[in-house]
């Protein structure tokens, strides 16, 4: 296992680390207070709810990891065709990495480096990548990656490919996608191109039950946030008085992610006292669905250019390769 011994990226990761504690606590104290309260999904993802999702990705109902996986192993030769030879690849938010191998075994890339927020998960992750890749240079980077990200200097300077799996840009309003797709691009460079997962619009029957699972894993997903708020920031929010809610918002192409109170409820969280209602909901995910010319859209107001699309036999999910465009004036 080649691994970065870089103290300057190490210490700066740490320094990630203390302010997301700032920025959680300031998101969630700002969440509760506003008329329809919301917490941001990325919150989400400690260790126990990137173990959580996990498991969801392997539920029956869950199609998009089943779909992306299928492309990604399919296709992974037109790929390879598509993105060339020797690029690093940078992979946001990697996780547990499942669907990492398959486009690793593609494309013969000349490292990898994997950026996550939740950083014990992800160093087993690359562990475990590690083992499978022996000859791979692999760099594991705990760091936020909702911002430019300081790559690790063994691969600035070579070709990158970023990676961004899943339907992870489904969870961001179409401005926040925008503004996290040029971040992304600002990462990476110039000279980069982007391999980006979007789930595709469908059957209202199937989008909810790939969020309202039968098995309860999902709703354990969304309560898990009321868990680590009562953890990390003193909170007194009582878990079993939120229950799991996923609803489809046709105008907007999105489900909605819920918490709501089964109870009038007082609580406090980082030593302010909040109230809700019965009924009242805490907004904690959005997941937009796309179909080509939206996604297209998107990745153009955002400084990539789509150059080709990848889809499972299903059509339920696409795989978009897009290059970093470059400045053009209007004719």
């Amino acid at each position: 296992m080649k691994m970065a011994a870089n103290t300057g990226l190490m210490m700066r990761a740490d320094n990630e680390i203390h302010d997301g504690q700032a920025a959680f606590r300031r998101d969630v104290l700002a969440g509760l207070a506003r008329p329809q309260k919301a917490i941001p999904a990325r919150w989400f993802y400690d260790d126990r709810g990137s173990e959580l999702f996990e498991e969801i990705t392997k539920l029956p109902e869950y199609y998009p990891t089943t779909a992306e996986t299928e492309i990604l192993g399919e296709r992974g030769a037109q790929i390879a065709l598509a993105v060339g030879p020797g690029r690093a690849v940078v992979e946001f938010g990697a996780g547990s990495a499942r669907k990492t191998p398959l486009l690793l075994n593609a494309i013969a890339p000349s490292a990898y480096v994997a950026i996550d927020i939740s950083g014990d998960f992800l160093r087993e992750s690359c562990t475990r990548l590690a083992e499978r890749f022996p000859e791979l240079p692999i760099v594991p980077v705990e760091a936020d990656f909702t911002g430019p990200v300081q790559l690790p200097r063994n691969v600035t300077g070579r070709p990158l490919l970023g990676f961004f799996p899943g339907s992870t840009i489904g969870n961001l309003a179409p401005l926040a996608a925008i503004d996290l797709l040029r971040s992304m691009r600002r990462t990476l460079g110039d000279s980069s191109m982007l391999l980006i997962g979007f789930d595709c619009i469908k059957e209202r029957s199937v989008l909810l039950a790939a969020y309202d699972d039968g098995a309860g894993v999902t709703a354990a997903f969304n309560r898990n946030l009321i868990t680590r708020i009562n953890r990390e920031l003193g909170g007194t929010m009582p878990e079993d008085a939120f229950e799991h809610r996923a609803v489809w918002n046709e105008a907007l192409a999105r489900i909605e992610m819920q918490l709501e109170a089964s109870r009038d409820l007082a609580f406090v969280v980082a030593g302010q006292q909040f109230t809700m209602r019965r009924g009242e909901t805490i907004h904690t995910e959005n997941s937009h669905k796309y179909e080509n010319r939206s996604a297209g859209t998107l990745l153009l107001g955002s400084g990539w250019t789509p150059v080709a699309r990848f889809s499972d036999s299903g059509k339920r999910f696409m795989v978009i390769l897009a290059t970093a465009s470059g400045d053009e004036s209007a004719p």
